[in-house]
């Protein structure tokens, strides 16, 4: 007489594919992490803007314009770039002789966003640790 063999179902869920999926979005968080990380540090202010005290020293103004040309002002003695390494390196000059003094940026309302972050780049690359945005105060509507 043949005996009957029961067979048993095994339930098991295959967590292969899972784990690959998980390889793959850890594989693509990695690669793209270093392109997020890149970037200019800009402390916010969590405040109202104030003016810069009067006793401070004059500041280095690192200014473009509408036109998209790059200045550099100390004490109001404006010197046209040719181009971001020529500001970078009168940055780095500047700072040289007085670490400690502060840096403004001051962009035209029409140029656009990108011109002011590759100023401020330019900055870091001479060696600015942190820069001041200019900027005029609040207009009070007519209303």
């Amino acid at each position: 007489m043949r005996t009957r063999r029961k067979s048993r179902t095994v339930a098991e869920i295959n967590v292969v594919p899972y784990i690959d999926v998980m390889l793959v979005l850890l594989v693509i968080f990695i690669a793209t992490a270093p392109v997020v990380m890149q970037g200019v540090t800009v402390d916010l202010p969590q405040a109202e803007a104030e003016a810069m005290n009067e006793d401070q020293q004059t500041p280095i103004i690192a200014t473009v314009d509408r036109a998209g040309q790059y200045f550099i002002s100390i004490d109001q003695q404006s010197v046209k770039m040719p181009d971001l390494n020529a500001v970078s390196q009168y940055a780095a000059d500047e700072l040289r002789k007085d670490p400690r003094r502060p840096v403004v940026v001051q962009g035209d309302a029409q140029v656009p966003y990108d011109a002011v972050i590759q100023l401020m780049n330019a900055l870091k690359q001479g060696g600015v640790q942190s820069v001041g945005l200019v900027t005029e105060p609040l207009r009070e509507s007519a209303d």
